[in-house]
């Protein structure tokens, strides 16, 4: 079964937009929760990780705070 991926954002992130370009360049299905766009997002990324920090990576139920600082983790979670 395919992992659930969801990635929280904001548009000028740069770690954001490297985590949406691999896993659309390896077909990993993602929800993109925008934080801009609905403060709901960003309330529910606190609630996750104790703050206010994107992109907050959730994979199943594991939850990652960064692309690049958990890289490895990622990949070899989603195989």
């Amino acid at each position: 079964m395919k992992p659930s991926v969801k990635i929280y954002t904001i548009s000028t992130c740069s770690d954001c937009h490297q985590a949406k370009r691999y896993f659309k360049e390896h077909q990993i299905d993602f929800i993109e929760y925008n934080c801009e766009d609905n403060p709901e997002y960003a309330e529910e990324v606190l609630r996750l990780t104790g703050m206010q920090t994107v992109p907050t990576i959730v994979i199943d139920d594991q939850v990652f705070v960064g692309f690049a600082d958990n890289f490895k983790e990622i990949t070899a979670l989603l195989g």
